[in-house]
């Protein structure tokens, strides 16, 4: 074979050796002659020969498997759907029964906690109207006083002469005292002593209050008018009477907070105060009266204490005799809604009674009614 041509291994890779060109020839050959133009091969003819050698193509788009049809594949999952979809409505037919339960539920809770509220808010409403009325009551009383104290001070002021102070009048000699009376000499001439005393601790409380002093000590303002009570009873009544009420009973105690502190200031501890009034509503605003002026507490009141509250005055009268008995001094302090007074208490040497103007006084009510 020509050695122009290629072989079979340059066909397969498409390497073919170069050619020279057909249609240009070296300028200094001379023309062939016809005989070599017939038994040279043409261009094309050697063109055709090489592209019969080349092998055949391999076919890549061809597919090597059938395909599924769409519509067998629709028909084959179509029931499964069907399951889903009544899995789904089951499933949510069960939650909204759920959920409906659980919103019953709720609402019942709701309205119980609403009503318990209600019932809370009630008994909170009804606990405060009872805690805030010892609060009213004691606000109210001094109230009271504040407004009373004032009138009597203006009307002090208003009678009131500018000129120099003269001593006060000796004190009067009161009658004889009676029976029982030895241990408070306020009816002998010897008295003279106490009497100076007692000016002193008068003056004391009106020029000099010790609102921070000890107890069973007057610890309030005290004023001409309050002093003026407290000297007619010791002085004009011999330490048993009945002075005229005051405009209220907060006024009423602090003047005999004033002859227990006076008292206690002689006695001590031997001084024992028996109180009688006709409600206990009335006996609640003497003992914090007491509290408020003279500095006591609770554990001060009861029967064998200091102070001791009664509603009878049979069982006053015999406590009485009792605390004679043990060596004690009772004083005896008779509210002004006493309308009269038992005899069995005028045996004791110390008596104080409230006395109301007569055209004051009012009947008796079942009311919370502080002052009168």
């Amino acid at each position: 074979m020509n050695e122009n041509w290629p072989d079979e291994s340059q066909a397969e890779l498409g390497e073919l050796p170069e050619q020279p060109p057909m249609d240009e020839a070296p300028a200094s050959t001379p023309p062939e002659s016809p005989l070599e133009e017939t038994a040279s091969p043409k261009p094309d003819l050697v063109l055709d020969l090489v592209l019969d050698n080349l092998p055949d193509p391999i076919a890549f788009d061809a597919p090597t498997e059938p395909l599924p049809k769409v519509n067998e594949s629709q028909n084959i999952t179509r029931p499964e759907i069907e399951d889903v979809k009544v899995q789904l409505a089951e499933l949510v037919k069960v939650s909204l029964a759920d959920l409906a339960e659980q919103r019953a539920s709720l609402i019942s809770e709701i309205e119980k906690l609403e009503r318990r509220r209600e019932r809370i808010q009630r008994e909170l409403k009804q606990n405060f109207v009872g805690a805030s009325q010892d609060l009213a009551i004691r606000v109210q009383g001094f109230k009271d006083y504040l407004v009373n104290s004032l009138q009597d001070l203006a009307t002090t002021a208003e009678q009131l002469e500018l000129a120099p102070s003269t001593p006060p009048p000796p004190a009067p000699t009161p009658p004889a005292a009676a029976k029982g009376t030895t241990k408070l000499h306020l009816a002998e001439e010897s008295f003279q002593e106490e009497a100076k005393r007692i000016y002193k601790l008068i003056e004391q409380y009106r020029q000099n209050p010790n609102y921070y002093g000890p107890a069973w000590q007057l610890r309030r303002t005290f004023e001409p008018i309050h002093a003026e009570r407290v000297e007619t009873w010791f002085f004009d009544l011999g330490g048993r009477g009945a002075l005229r009420s005051m405009n209220s009973r907060l006024q009423n105690i602090l003047v005999a907070s004033a002859i227990i502190s006076i008292l206690r200031d002689f006695y001590d501890a031997t001084l024992r105060v028996l109180i009688l009034a006709d409600s206990p509503e009335r006996l609640g605003d003497w003992r914090r009266g007491l509290q408020d002026c003279l500095g006591i507490t609770r554990t001060d009141f009861g029967p064998d204490r200091g102070v001791a509250l009664f509603e009878s005055a049979d069982a006053l009268a015999f406590r009485a005799d009792r605390l004679e008995q043990d060596d004690y001094l009772p004083l005896i302090l008779v509210d002004d809604s006493q309308e009269a007074v038992s005899l069995s208490m005028l045996q004791f040497p110390l008596l104080l009674g409230f006395a109301p103007e007569p055209q004051l006084r009012q009947p008796k009510s079942g009311g919370l009614d502080f002052f009168e």
